[in-house]
């Protein structure tokens, strides 16, 4: 019996409306439940709703755990709260840079919902609360836990984050109650099972009362992957000068009438197609004519061509892809390689290869179309930092993407998205599109904190963004950016804006570090070490501090001289210097968005 039954029967037992011995709800009772409901006006069923809703039990608590780079697991958290809830479980939502591994010895449900970016690595706000996971020795008396990791097959460490905490949990005393789903790109469905499994597992009968459905993607007007936005492309514009090795395009896109909006931080999907040259090369090397039909999974029956062009990655090459590769051609020489004993080599023939490499390597003989496109997974869409301002650029939305050209192994590469922007994407195109929200990249709500923005190269598309949408409110805080690039007569982005933007005074100081203009290499975080007194300065007096771009070694470099601001100015040991720096980061003083 569902527990609402017998909160009925309790109200129509108080109501002295008496029942037959065969209860629940006979049809004598259904009868009376009619009879006591139309009598009722708007406002009393309303309070009786709310009445039966509160006086039903909840069999079970959980506490749903999150960590996000971009978001999606911020969503994923917050949907799987909301079915949870439908089940009569009480949970609760809480983000792992607000919480400590302490802190769950208080639950008994734990269900973790975690996303890794780069190979496997935590996201930057989940980093303390991993670490400290990770080094914990007191055991959970009573944890019962399951985890769903978001990952990306194409790297080696795939859901690295997730698995560590998963069995961490477990090296903890914790009961694992469902096992741990990883989840590539195309995670909805993946998550949606996982779900499913983790709530009945916690309260059976209440779980299984609902099917689960998808989460949604979100954004306005229900834009998403599977709906997306189709706007016309009105500039595209190459902003480095002649003599530049380094193409980066200024993008802008017209959402008239389209009803998509967004907020400054905010990401812009873009769904891309594939470069008509590089799939006609897999197609020959497969040995293939384009025209064989092949059913996609979701999708549907299609042409090989139009498959490989609008629907699937047909670049990206990881152990994944080359085990259903080796299912296929079972290949000694890929057979060995995928050896656990041979990592390192695996690693070394994967860098700088795509699909088509393995093809010609391991099956020369060729490959049926149905199982060319079993090997890969769906085309994902990109996600870039916009950087306009909707109060700046009314029904508009701009992008700022640096073009991925490159040679390697002997075949002429190209990044799927950023050269589809670079070279499809001409004045009067269509585009399909849609936003995603980052609630962990946004500006002061005090219009008076000033601001410090670190963004060499395309990280300078939120900065962009940022500056425009203070002018716009008038806002009197101060802005302090620092921007680098290569060369400063090629690569200068968006120069004589910021020249406007200083002369105006929306944007207070400038520091630029252009790499490649002198003998030694200089970077944005050496012009940060030469103004750390100032920057110190303007952080004891409440400056918010961004930094964007590349996590690979700027965004480290970037955080290594906070660091050593704090030691230094602060007098600071590294230990109490790192400790302040954490303290910006829960007050979302310090925020990245790094890629």
């Amino acid at each position: 019996m569902l527990p609402i039954c017998g909160d009925i029967i309790k109200l129509i037992n108080k109501l002295k409306i008496m029942l037959p011995a065969s209860a629940p709800l006979p049809a004598i009772a259904r009868n009376v439940l009619d009879a006591v409901l139309s009598q009722l006006d708007a406002a009393q069923k309303s309070w009786l709703v709310n009445y039966l809703q509160s006086t039903t039990v909840s069999a079970a608590k959980a506490l749903i755990l999150y960590g996000t780079e971009s978001g999606n697991s911020e969503k994923l958290a917050d949907f799987s709260a909301k079915e949870a809830k439908k089940r009569g479980i009480q949970a609760s939502v809480k983000n792992m840079a607000y919480i400590t591994p302490d802190e769950l010895a208080k639950h008994e449900n734990l269900l973790v919902i975690i996303s890794t970016w780069g190979d496997g690595e935590p996201p930057d706000s989940a980093t303390t609360f991993y670490n400290a996971l990770i080094a914990r020795t007191t055991p959970y008396a009573k944890l019962n836990f399951s985890v769903c990791s978001l990952g990306d097959t194409s790297y080696e460490k795939f859901c690295q984050t997730g698995k560590d905490i998963d069995a961490k949990l477990e090296a903890l005393g914790g009961k694992r109650i469902t096992e741990r789903k990883d989840c590539d790109v195309d995670y909805e469905e993946a998550h949606k099972d996982w779900l499913a499994a983790a709530l009945a597992a916690i309260q059976p009968t209440a779980a299984s009362a609902t099917a689960i459905a998808v989460a949604p993607e979100s954004t306005t007007k229900d834009y998403s992957l599977k709906n997306p936005c189709i706007a016309e492309v009105t500039e595209n514009i190459l902003l480095n000068g002649q003599g530049t090795a380094k193409e980066t395009i200024h993008l802008e896109i017209s959402l008239a009438g389209t009803g998509l909006t967004y907020s400054v931080g905010d990401a812009l999907a873009v769904i891309p197609t594939n470069h008509a040259d590089v799939v006609e090369d897999l197609i020959k090397t497969a040995k293939l004519t384009g025209t064989e039909e092949v059913e996609i999974k979701g999708i549907g029956k299609k042409d090989l061509r139009t498959a490989l062009t609008e629907d699937l990655d047909i670049t990206g090459l990881s152990r994944a892809v080359l085990n259903k590769i080796n299912g296929i051609a079972k290949d000694p020489a890929l057979e060995h390689l995928l050896a656990e004993e041979n990592k390192e080599a695996l690693k070394e023939y994967t860098y700088g290869r795509e699909i088509v490499d393995a093809i010609a390597d391991f099956a020369p003989a060729g490959i049926s179309a149905q199982d060319l496109v079993s090997t890969m997974r769906k085309l994902p869409p990109r996600l870039y930092s916009i950087s306009s301002s909707p109060l700046a650029h009314e029904e508009e939305v701009h992008l700022t993407v640096a073009a991925v050209r490159y040679n390697s192994k002997g075949r002429a590469r190209k990044g799927v998205a950023s050269t589809y922007i670079a070279d499809a994407l001409k004045p009067g195109t269509k585009v399909k599109i849609y936003t995603h929200t980052n609630k962990n990249f946004r500006l002061p709500e005090n219009a008076d904190a000033p601001v410090i923005m670190v963004g060499p190269g395309t990280g300078i598309a939120p900065f962009r963004a940022f500056v425009e949408h203070r002018a716009a409110l008038g806002h009197k805080g101060k802005n302090w950016l620092f921007f680098g690039d290569q060369r400063y007569m090629f690569d200068f982005l968006y120069q004589t804006e910021w020249q406007d933007h200083l002369a105006n005074g929306t944007l207070t100081k400038l520091d630029v570090a252009f790499s490649r203009d002198q003998p030694e290499k200089i970077y944005v975080q050496d012009r940060m070490r030469e103004k750390s007194k100032e920057l110190y300065d303007w952080l004891q007096q409440g400056a918010y501090f961004y930094v964007c771009g590349d996590a690979n070694r700027m965004a480290n470099d970037v955080h290594e001289a906070l660091i050593a601001l704090y030691q230094h100015h602060g007098s600071l040991s590294r230990e109490a210097a790192e400790a302040e720096v954490e303290a910006l980061k829960k007050a979302k003083r310090y925020q990245r968005d790094v890629y």
